[in-house]
């Protein structure tokens, strides 16, 4: 009979915490007789829960999993971050520490701080079933017994030392339910994008939920794949509409991508929502266009994105798009065109090299309400160099 696992016996809590301990974290690598020696433990123990061979784990109704474990071993009392990591591959439970690393597994994006924890079901149940369908070509998995695998991964909070994984515990009987969500990013991956070495991450439209935008070159032939993860599945059977504002010449290529008969340089527009459980996804390929808006093109209070202040794209993704020469100081606002957006819901600013995709509202400008590090400060005469295939840029 299903039931959903309520109550786990509490073994074990955290230990008292240390005030202090980080701050002397350096001097305390070494034994000078007066501080504790810090140890790097090659593992720790996660506890196999209560009654878990005689429960089934109903995730997508409940609303955490209990789970207990022993702090690595590390000489004394300190902070411990743990991840939590799930696995549908049996490799992962094998005790094989190389087919353990080898195997398919997620590490949910929640972290916990005690030893004790009560970890988010719907993060377990919304891993558990994109590992299967990946590895059932988009099968539903819903209703499934399925055995289960997790593992921990612990390091020393606020800090890069003493990463260890634990042992591994399998749940025998879970049950998930797909359940649709909105996401958060969306990624393109191709043989023309980024030279099809890494997929490269869409920005999200400010203020619109489910609307991601990016310029990226495709050449004459390639195809694309899109999703929401950093390895893209989706491609042309997936997308529930098209509409080719470019000419780009959009079809199913071979791989089951999308496919550009036209080779140019496009903005790519994703519109995803969630109907009926059901992720519905909206393409529409736009020619592409940016623009250096504001006060360095002396354009007062008409801001906006004019021919004039249009930069010139390159032939491929070799090379970078450049602005025209700016005609006054002040701050770089620079945005892609997407057309039936306003310009400023599609900015963006230099951050240490890299593109940064407005994402929050900007009253005054960058300096004074995102801070000075995201504000760049033009020369007259001065141009903005950007290349959209890895999205960084410069001022020079």
């Amino acid at each position: 009979m299903k039931m959903i696992m309520k109550n786990i016996i509490k073994k074990l809590f955290v230990p008292a915490l240390v005030l202090g301990v980080l701050p002397f974290m350096a001097s305390c690598e070494t034994d000078d007789e007066s501080n504790p020696i810090l140890n790097q433990p090659e593992s720790f123990v996660l506890n196999v829960p209560a009654h878990a061979n005689d429960n089934v784990y109903d995730l997508a109704n409940s609303t955490y999993v209990n789970l207990t474990t022993s702090q690595p071993d590390y000489g004394f009392p300190v902070v411990t971050t743990y991840q939590v990591q799930v696995s549908i591959d049996p490799d992962f439970a094998s005790g094989d520490a190389a087919k353990v690393e080898a195997a398919t597994y997620t590490t949910l994006e929640t972290t916990y701080n005690q030893a004790n924890m009560n970890v988010n079901a719907t993060e377990m149940n919304n891993a558990i079933v994109r590992m299967y369908q990946e590895k059932n070509n988009g099968a539903d998995p819903s209703g499934i017994v399925m055995p289960v695998y997790v593992r921990l991964r612990a390091h020393i909070a606020n800090s890069d030392k003493g990463w260890c994984n634990s042992n591994v515990i399998t749940l025998p009987k879970v049950v998930v339910s797909y359940v649709a969500t909105m996401p958060k990013t969306v990624y393109i991956a191709g043989s023309s994008i980024r030279n099809g070495s890494e997929a490269k991450p869409l920005a999200a439209v400010y203020g619109f939920e489910g609307q991601f935008y990016g310029m990226a070159y495709l050449a004459a032939g390639s195809t694309f794949m899109w999703g929401d993860t950093d390895a893209p599945d989706k491609g042309y059977a997936l997308t529930n509409s098209f509409d080719d504002q470019a000419g780009a010449g959009l079809s199913q290529g071979a791989d089951g991508g999308i496919q550009v008969a036209n080779g140019g340089w496009y903005v790519l527009f994703m519109n995803v929502s969630v109907e009926n459980n059901q992720i519905k996804s909206a393409l529409t390929v736009y020619p592409g266009e940016a623009y250096v808006i504001g006060t360095v093109m002396s354009q007062g209070d008409n801001w906006g994105q004019f021919p004039e202040t249009q930069l010139t794209a390159p032939a491929d993704a070799s090379a970078q798009w450049v602005s025209p020469a700016f005609l006054a100081g002040g701050e770089l606002r620079a945005s892609i065109k997407v057309p039936g957006l306003d310009w400023w819901r599609t900015e963006f600013t230099l951050y240490k090299g890299d593109l940064y995709w407005r994402d929050c509202d900007i009253p005054d400008n960058w300096a004074k309400n995102v801070g000075s590090d995201y504000s760049v400060t033009c020369e007259k005469g001065q141009k903005l160099y950007v290349d959209f295939d890895y999205d960084r840029g410069e001022v020079k």
